[in-house]
């Protein structure tokens, strides 16, 4: 397919061109000296095309200096390639020419370990260290997107089963990424030898409709020119005028893509309105705006509201005379600068500046902010493939744009809901949010946003953070990967917390058959310096491991030497002067010092045997039994001393429960299923749906023995699907 024909430039065209902006002879000497060390190293090396490997050095060289970068960026396009193919060492590299040069090229190295394989694997992994080292210093990309630019001129030597790979690599990874760094002159390249090796059939039937159209509209083009030109110069605005042709790849994209008709779009051609100053494009826009008649909603302000990639530039849409529909850009001069050169326009060499690539990669990330999320999107992402998958939904296939309250623009893929926006402005935002003001009205958190909303997150400190739910909420890789990490984090404590009470209850219990209280069960633990004799560094972390028998509490006990009290001598430890009294075995509590007294359990806090317990000596109503963390008797003064009865039969007492679960079919119906396999009564049950998250709360009281026996239902009804949070809940 020899379609496309490129000039061919020598190293001397190379050096016209960087001469023209560095003018130091010891940053020219260190240029020339890489270019004699990648001839001598590529010495005997050929390409494809039968061309010595030089040429294709020379070319992305070339291709870097029409940005005007700086010295180091000329000297890594020269050298991307000796450690892959020359066998040269990073360690020579560094010593030869800097440590900063051996740092980009390395970047710009396939991994060695995977270089053999051709995979996804290994695309993916050699991605990742392209973008990662890109998010530390924006030259990489830059050296890298010359270098596949110039690839994708030359793939016609190539094999077509690889023609096809390489083109759809370009047009999956880096077209996207010359996009978001504003690069369009390299992006709509990449992106029409994409379509051309990919679907020739397609892309020459565009380019004959593209011709025709093109033809047929040239005159009425120059009449338009011709125009706005005498208009623009009797109101003494200066200005330059052209017209462009939309590229092949993006009227590809609305044909066969979006399913439009090629008549059906608009902006095929466009005149282009270069002017001086941001108040003279406005200007020039009135003056268009009353001489032609433009089509609503097809107005765009870029320049108060620029894109991600810093593009700027007034877009309208206007009714010529001649019937057809054409667009007109205005912008000043540099911004059509970083509308075609984007990243590589704003910061472009400028000799005699004190040079700071960190302070430049800090500057150009407070300008493009999405590119701190390569680092982040590393962390969450052990393997490159899910990386990839992320950048290319969150990042690449951003398109909707959305203003934060004071105007920022947050770019999100399509289907993007307020959750996405709250994690994408800050990971805390995101885990407080309780709610979503969109244009000013309440919306629920699962409103998909759309280009130009205004978006106001309502966070609180109380917020309880993100549920299960949210994961079939959010549509970005970010957003989700983060909420998986809270909520791993939060079971692991949670799960803690259940354990260090479960192991602490199980120790206790077994205290009690020795004659022994909570208080004088710790005391011992600490007097006898039990945790010297395991692998552990505090009681909470001893009594979680007996939750899980490891060790077991006969271990302890075995440990301390205790001997066991019959169970008389323990009831008389307790009861003091009472003990001679016998007790019901019916009798679920033992009030010290006090008989004949009628004694419930309160349903507040509803208590179980294995919790610690206290009595309320009510006016008249007997003795209510509270668990001692109750809220409710922190202030009360008429405390009596209590002690659930070891001899009691088994009996079983309310216990208020609430789960919370994503929302589906027959939840309730799976709970009272386990609820009856386990045997466990249920006196009353309830659901409360939350429709903003597409959770469902279930409440419910239930009766059970022995706090044991509770934990083990908590453990059943966390492994219901769609169950994230079992608890225990005072009333």
């Amino acid at each position: 397919m020899g379609k496309f024909v490129y000039p061919k430039h020598t190293y001397q065209d190379v050096k016209n061109k960087f001469e023209n902006y560095i003018h130091n002879p010891d940053d020219i000497a260190r240029i020339d000296k890489a270019y004699q060390f990648a001839c001598e190293k590529h010495a005997g090396q050929f390409r494809k095309s039968g061309e010595p490997y030089i040429v294709h050095l020379i070319e992305v060289a070339y291709i870097v200096t029409e940005f005007n970068v700086g010295p180091t960026t000329i000297i890594v396009a020269l050298l991307h390639d000796t450690v892959e193919d020359c066998q040269v060492t990073l360690e020579e590299l560094a010593n030869t020419f800097s440590p900063e040069v051996a740092t980009m090229v390395d970047a710009l190295t396939k991994i060695k370990a995977l270089s053999k394989r051709k995979d996804k694997e290994f695309l993916a992994e050699s991605h990742r260290k392209i973008f990662i080292a890109m998010s530390r210093d924006v030259r990489v990309i830059i050296v890298k997107l010359a270098d596949r630019l110039h690839n994708m001129r030359t793939l016609d030597f190539m094999p077509e089963d690889k023609r096809k790979r390489i083109a759809t690599e370009t047009l999956e990874v880096y077209a996207p990424i010359a996009h978001r760094l504003g690069i369009n002159i390299i992006k709509s390249e990449l992106e029409d030898l994409s379509l051309y090796y990919l679907e020739p059939e397609k892309y020459l039937e565009i380019e004959s409709l593209l011709n025709n159209n093109t033809i047929n509209r040239q005159n009425n083009i120059k009449i338009m020119e011709k125009k706005i030109a005498d208009m623009l110069i009797s109101k003494n605005i200066k200005f330059e005028i052209s017209a462009r042709i939309k590229s092949i790849y993006s009227i590809y994209k609305k044909i066969h893509v979006k399913g439009r008709k090629f008549d059906e779009i608009y902006d095929i051609m466009a005149i282009r309105i270069i002017t001086e100053t941001e108040v003279n494009c406005y200007e020039v826009l009135g003056y268009i705006h009353s001489i032609y008649k433009p089509i609503p909603g097809r107005f765009k302000d870029y320049i108060a509201m620029p894109k991600p990639n810093m593009y700027q530039s007034l877009h309208t849409t206007i009714v010529a005379n001649d019937g057809n529909i054409y667009e007109i850009q205005i912008r000043t001069k540099e911004m059509d600068e970083i509308a075609e050169n984007g990243v590589a326009a704003h910061w472009r060499y400028k000799e005699g500046e004190k040079y700071d690539p960190k302070r430049e990669q800090k500057e150009i990330e407070e300008k493009l902010h999405w590119l701190g999320e390569f680092k982040s999107y590393e962390s969450d992402s052990k393997d490159a493939r899910d990386y990839m998958t992320a950048l290319q939904h969150d990042i690449f296939d951003a398109n909707v744009y959305v203003f934060t309250p004071l105007g920022r623009v947050i770019d999100l893929p399509t289907g993007a809901t307020p959750l996405d926006f709250a994690y994408k402005v800050h990971t805390k935002v995101g885990d407080q949010a309780v709610g979503a003001l969109v244009n000013g009205l309440l919306v629920p958190l699962t409103y998909q946003l759309k280009t130009g909303d205004v978006c106001e997150i309502k966070t609180s400190k109380n917020s309880p953070g993100p549920n299960e739910g949210w994961l079939n909420i959010v549509k970005t890789s970010f957003a989700r990967n983060h909420i998986r990490k809270y909520l791993a984090k939060k079971n692991v404590q949670v799960n803690r917390e259940i354990n260090i009470q479960k192991g602490k209850a199980m120790l206790a219990d077994d205290f009690k058959d020795y004659g022994y209280n909570d208080k004088q069960m710790v005391k011992m633990l600490m007097d006898n310096k039990i945790l010297d004799k395991y692998p552990y560094q505090t009681l909470d972390d001893l009594f979680a491991g007996i939750a899980t028998k490891n060790p077991p509490t006969s271990s302890i006990i075995d440990a301390l030497g205790l001997k066991k009290f019959s169970d008389d001598v323990a009831l008389k430890k307790y009861l003091g002067k009472n003990s001679s009294k016998t007790y019901n075995p019916n009798q679920a509590i033992l009030v010290n010092g006090v008989d004949q007294l009628k004694v419930t359990v309160a349903p507040c806090c509803s208590p179980l045997p294995g919790d610690k317990i206290i009595g309320f000596v009510s006016r008249g109503k007997g003795v209510k039994i509270h668990r001692v963390e109750c809220p409710n008797i922190k202030e009360e003064q008429r405390l009596i001393q209590v002690m659930w009865n070891p001899d009691m039969k088994d009996q079983n007492f309310p216990v208020n429960v609430e789960v919370d679960a994503n929302d589906r079919n027959n939840l309730l119906v799976d709970i009272m299923s386990l609820l009856s396999q386990l045997k466990v009564p249920c006196q009353k049950i309830s659901a409360k749906i939350h429709r903003d998250t597409v959770t469902v709360q279930v409440s419910m009281t239930v009766m059970l023995p022995n706090i044991v026996k509770m934990q083990d239902l908590f453990n059943a009804l966390i492994n219901v699907d769609g169950v994230y949070e079992v608890k225990r809940v005072m009333k």
